[in-house]
């Protein structure tokens, strides 16, 4: 594992300063550069918390990944580049669903001059900049977002008003790496699932937030969300590549399962009351 290969590979042609504009740097860079992603998931193969297979598919193979192994990647980099980074819990829909999700979701907590940071590559839709951890609203390419405390040392960010999930909660405590390996396996496993359930592809450009999930692309834009189906196997491996920077011809497999899960999905809509 080299970082200056990580460096290519985001874009960036010197090491950053381990400060807080050189985080935001690496942040943007990282985000615009790979893509948020679950294919490896619905294609069966294993994924795991190891930074070496991580770095081997982000980095040498130029693919994406979900939080485990985005931010995994991320604070790897940064640790590399002299910041004091942590690896701390999150747990996506805590708000709703309880603590049985505590480790859906690693987040970075990262030490400055300035104060403590939150810095997450692995939300997909989440801010494109490192959070300074304090109450209030604040914004992130304008898009905006909230952060707030809650009870027993938890914070909770408040997604954007598109976003997909509305929160999630984190600690700013070092995580337990077991809770984690146990949260990545069931993630990947688990009928109930959302990443077995669906492909989902994200990525943030010049042009706003890309959202790819089953057939449908949702171009998202503080001011504006708009949205097509993807209408064969062929313009899901273009858009694949074109928006997501994926080159996937495996991915072709999913297809007829994307499909299916489309349908039922507006089947079981138009079924429903009112």
């Amino acid at each position: 594992m080299d970082i200056d290969s990580y460096l290519e590979r985001i874009g960036l042609k010197k090491r950053p300063e381990a400060d807080l504009a050189g985080l935001t740097a690496l942040h943007r860079a990282h985000l615009h550069a790979i893509s948020y992603e679950n294919l490896d998931v619905q294609l069966g193969r294993p994924v795991t918390l190891a930074l070496g297979p991580i770095f081997e598919k982000l980095v040498t193979k130029r693919r994406g990944g979900w939080c485990y192994e985005m931010n995994g990647l991320f604070g790897w980099a940064l640790g590399e580049l002299g910041f004091r980074v942590t690896r701390a819990t999150g747990a996506v829909m805590r708000q709703v669903r309880g603590e049985d999700v505590v480790g859906n979701h690693l987040v970075l907590r990262v030490e400055l001059e300035e104060g403590l940071y939150l810095a997450d590559a692995g939300f997909g839709d989440g801010p494109l900049d490192p959070i300074a951890i304090r109450p209030g609203a604040f914004t992130a390419n304008g898009f905006e977002f909230s952060l707030s405390q809650v009870e027993d040392g938890w914070w909770r960010l408040h997604n954007h008003p598109a976003g997909g999930a509305p929160s999630f909660d984190f600690r700013l405590d070092p995580a337990d790496e077991a809770v984690l390996g146990q949260q990545c396996q069931r993630l990947q496993t688990a009928a109930d699932s959302p990443f077995v359930q669906n492909a989902v592809c994200q990525r943030y450009t010049a042009q706003g937030l890309f959202v790819l999930r089953g057939r449908v692309l949702r171009i998202i834009t503080p001011d504006r969300v708009s949205e097509r189906r993807i209408d064969s196997v062929e313009d899901y491996l273009e858009t694949l590549h074109a928006q997501f920077a994926l080159d996937v011809p495996e991915a072709a497999s999913l297809w007829p399962a994307i499909c299916a899960r489309h349908d039922a999905l507006f089947a079981a809509v138009s079924r429903s009351p009112g």
